[in-house]
Parts: C-alpha cells; sequence; structure tokens
C-alpha cells in the first residue's frame, strides 16, 4: 500500500510536506516523491528518489531548505516513481496515487491504440499513477476526468492531484483506502495516515467519504463532489499496515489490535508463561492477549529498527527472506525454558514465521511456540492494493492444495471454524510451520475488535466477495 500527503499554506509548506510524507514511511518500500509548484512560474517540480536501501529522509533532506513552495505532495510508493507532473489541456499539474489497478494492461492497450505513448515504464510494466493521469486527460475537465477513469478501472485509487490553485483530494469510491484533511494555522494538510498530524501541530478536521471530492486551496477547503455511504475500508489497515498511533474512521489501529489479542485470549484455554508479538504489528496484538489472560506481556523478540523495514512489503522473495533474517533478534534470556504464546497480525505466505521466526525462539530455548495469528486465514490475494498476489502464495492455500492434492475453487468449507476441514487445515500448517499450537482468530471477532459493521469493510482476502464486482452487477 501506497501513502499520501500533501499540503497547501499561506507560508512556505516545505517543512510540512517532507515530514508528514516521512510518516508514511512504514507503508512503502521502493520510492518516495515529491512534487511542489515553482513560484516562480506555477510550475510542478517532482523529485523520486529509490528508497529500497535508504530511508526517504536520508535521500530528500539535503537541499530540502532551499525549496520554497506553498504547495505541495508527497508519496511513499509500493511500486511506481511518482508523483508524475504533466503538461495538459487543464494546465499542468502532478499527480500520485495509492491503490491498484487491476485491468491496467487492458486500459493502457486502449490508449495506445489512440496514439497515447507511455515514458515511465518499469522492468516492462505501465506506471499506474501515469495510466491514472492519462485516464483522466482524456475528459472535458479535472472531475468528469476522475469520475470516467473511476468508471473504467477495477481495482481501488485513491489520490491527489496538485495544481498550481490547489490540490484535488479523492478519495476511492469504495473508501478501500483512507484519506483525511487536516488543519492548524494558515495550513492545510491531507494524508493516508492520521499518525503525520500530531507532530506537525494538525487537527483532523474530517475524514473523506468514499468517492468524495475536495479541493483544499489558501482559501480553504472546497467540495467538488460529495461522497458514498458505500464504505469497503481495508480492514488489514487496522490488523496489520497501519501505523498504531492512526486513526482510520475515528477508530485507533493500537486499540483495535489490543481488542484482537483480547479476543483471541478469550478463545484460548493454553497454558503458557507469558505473551510476545512479532514486532511491530503484533506487539499490540499480544499486549491485548496478555490484559485478557492475565499472563505477562515480554518481549522475546525484537525488531532491529534503524536497519530494516518491513518484511512483508519487498516484492521477491529473496528481499522478503533477507529483511526477515536480519530485522528480527531473539532474546534468549526471556524465551529460554518459556512456554510463549506468540502472537502475529497474519500468516500470509508463512515462509517467514516458519523459516526465521520460530527458528531462531527455539534456538534461544523456547519450549513452547503456541502461535496466535490476529486475523482469520488468509484465502484470496488482494485485488484493491498491492499485496500477495498470487493464491500459491498463501500459507492456507498451501495447505489445501496439499489436503486435496489440487487447486480447488470452492474454500468455503476450509473457511469455516466450525468444519473439519478447517482443523485439518490448521493442523497442516502448525505442522509444516513446527509450532506447538495454532489457533487464527474468528472473523466475527476481527470484525468487532474493529467496531465497524461487517459491510463497512473490505474482507475480500479472507472472504473473496468481491464487492466492486456486485456493485457494477447491480447497477448495470
Amino acid at each position: 500500500m501506497s501513502g499520501l500527503f500533501g499540503v497547501v499554506s499561506k507560508k512556505n509548506c516545505i517543512s510540512s510536506l517532507y515530514y508528514g510524507t516521512d510518516y508514511h514511511s512504514h507503508l512503502g518500500t521502493e520510492y518516495g516523491g515529491i512534487a511542489f509548484i515553482d513560484e516562480n512560474n506555477g510550475m510542478p517540480v517532482k523529485k523520486i528518489h529509490d528508497i529500497d536501501n535508504s530511508q526517504f529522509k536520508s535521500k530528500f533532506y539535503e537541499g530540502s531548505d532551499k525549496i520554497k513552495s506553498n504547495l505541495g505532495i508527497g508519496v511513499i510508493s509500493d511500486k511506481d516513481p511518482q508523483p508524475l507532473s504533466f503538461e495538459s489541456k487543464f494546465g499542468p499539474f502532478a499527480i500520485c496515487c495509492a491503490g491498484l489497478v487491476t485491468n491496467k494492461d487492458a486500459l493502457s492497450k486502449t490508449l495506445i491504440k489512440k496514439g497515447i505513448s507511455f515514458s515511465e515504464l518499469g522492468q516492462g510494466d505501465i506506471n499506474t499513477t501515469e495510466l491514472v493521469a492519462y485516464l483522466i486527460n482524456q475528459e472535458d475537465s479535472i472531475i468528469t476526468g476522475i469520475e470516467k477513469m473511476y468508471d473504467k478501472i477495477d481495482g481501488s485509487i485513491s489520490l491527489l492531484l496538485l495544481t498550481k490553485d490547489g490540490i484535488y483530494c479523492v478519495r476511492d469510491r469504495y473508501g478501500v483506502t483512507p484519506l483525511i484533511i487536516g488543519e492548524k494555522k494558515d495550513e492545510i494538510a491531507v494524508t493516508s495516515e492520521t499518525c503525520s498530524f500530531p507532530n506537525l501541530g494538525f487537527k483532523i478536521k474530517k475524514f473523506l467519504s468514499p468517492g468524495e471530492i475536495v479541493f483544499i486551496s489558501k482559501k480553504g477547503i472546497g467540495k467538488k463532489k460529495a461522497g458514498t455511504k458505500t464504505n469497503k475500508i481495508c480492514a488489514f489497515l487496522w490488523i496489520y499496515t497501519g501505523f498504531p498511533a492512526s486513526t482510520y474512521e475515528g477508530i485507533n489501529v493500537e486499540k483495535v489490535r489490543e481488542n484482537c489479542g483480547k479476543f483471541l485470549a478469550k478463545r484460548d484455554n493454553v497454558k503458557i508463561d507469558l505473551a510476545s508479538g512479532v514486532p511491530d504489528s503484533g506487539t499490540a496484538h499480544a499486549i491485548g492477549y496478555a490484559i485478557k489472560s492475565g499472563k505477562p506481556f515480554r518481549r522475546v523478540l525484537f525488531k532491529y529498527t534503524p536497519g530494516y523495514g518491513r518484511s512483508y512489503t519487498p516484492l521477491t522473495q529473496d528481499r522478503r527472506d533477507r529483511v526477515a533474517l536480519l530485522k528480527l533478534i531473539a532474546n534468549k534470556d526471556i524465551a529460554d525454558g518459556n512456554r510463549i504464546i506468540l502472537c502475529e497480525d497474519s500468516i500470509v505466505r508463512g515462509t517467514q514465521l516458519k523459516n526465521f521466526t520460530i527458528t531462531k525462539l527455539k534456538d534461544a530455548g523456547a519450549k513452547e511456540v503456541h502461535v496466535r495469528p490476529a486475523c482469520p486465514p488468509l484465502m484470496f490475494p488482494c485485488i484493491y492494493n498491492l499485496s500477495a498476489r498470487s493464491v500459491d502464495e498463501l500459507a492456507a492455500r498451501k495447505a489445501i492444495k496439499a489436503l486435496e492434492g489440487k487447486d480447488i475453487e470452492d474454500v468455503s468449507e476450509y473457511s469455516d471454524p466450525k468444519s473439519k476441514k478447517y482443523q485439518k487445515m490448521l493442523d497442516w500448517i502448525a505442522k509444516d510451520l513446527d509450532v506447538t499450537s495454532l489457533r487464527y482468530q474468528l472473523l466475527d471477532d476481527m470484525v468487532e475488535a474493529i467496531g465497524l459493521p461487517k459491510d463497512k469493510l473490505c474482507l475480500y482476502c479472507w472472504t473473496g466477495e468481491d464487492f466492486q464486482k456486485n456493485s457494477r452487477s447491480i447497477e448495470g
């Protein structure tokens, strides 16, 4: 998932833009970029850096004190270089996006047949942000272009579009990814993560509704299009992706994770000595487990934060393995001889947990390791954000294939915690991971931990329910 930040100021906005964007560094590992309006000519200036092996701040610090502008957008990108800048019939603009377009190839082929050329090719792949910009440019106005773009794409896109007069802030039609407006004296900001606001002095003004378009400028906040009530925000934001200090739809991430841990403990009866979590996101789940169970929370794993980011977000298995190997350090003096509940946000592929985390704890002398993921087994790769990209990658699907002897389409029995097939799947995964026991969160418990109605959440990766397809069928 990419993270977006934008700011409009009556003074120089670069400090807020620089640090506000940096507060999204937990979301992406590929590129960091900013774009701002040159005060002399009104043109957008973009700066993009590869942040695969370095932090955003280290790439953008030098020279930032010499930039002066009142308007800017920034992005931490999970795959494509962005923001991108264009000269268009609407005038010059820059744009950055968060989300995924699953019919990107078909749409780009249609545009190419019309004579449009794509220049932002990465390893032969069309840049999603460039595609979105060209789709918008097909229409007579920016607002109409955004609306028509949404009619054409499959997937989910939220975006910031920077002009010399202000920033169009657009949340995707289904609200899968969040956008929040904040204010302080002389400045208005928009962000994917509210954790970017407190230290910069911003107060939350409003959470954009799905499909809502607002225009922020020196004059204030102007609504360009009302949103809808068809909210399907990604539940995984609270379980794993989001930063603990962030809030979506008024619900804090850390609090939800503690709630998840409490539900795990409520349904557990295993005898343990301590509760611990896989840092960072597993920590709050474990704290919640400890609160409910009455067992002490202790840290048996430490993440070496200065050098390594998330091991889930890199695009290749080799890079994920490298980060997983190096970033977590087992604490032998705590783990040795103890029966441990190990809370994890989820089990996606299972390779890092199996090959690195569990091995490290056993080498550190752990007597038992009981794994408790804070969400149900992941059954479907995400179609709204960049995540696990194939069914074959998922640990649950690997278990099902092994048990069935083949891939199967209907996995409903394996998704039912009351079925025998579900239990067989858990036993297979537990054996594969070489853990003492394994128990997943129940879907209804996870939903209750978040605190939103089930129909207001995107649960696709657990249920396979494609609400976009269903919505278009109804509209059709």
